[in-house]
């Protein structure tokens, strides 16, 4: 789930950036693309994957 979310901020970084549209200095391509970054490390790490160490009773 967090990998879809990243590609969406990559698609969002990439649109401010194809459209040379103007922002203010919270909003610009580079720190949507930093975030997308961000989230695409956590789903690598493996946050958010819904399986936790469950342990089994016998």
């Amino acid at each position: 789930m967090l990998g879809i979310a990243a590609a969406v901020l990559f698609f969002i970084a990439f649109l401010i950036n194809a459209a040379d549209i103007s922002t203010n200095d919270t909003f610009t391509s580079t720190n949507w693309m930093l975030i997308g970054l961000t989230v695409l490390a956590l789903h690598v790490a493996g946050v958010g994957s819904g399986w936790g160490n469950r342990s089994r009773r016998r």
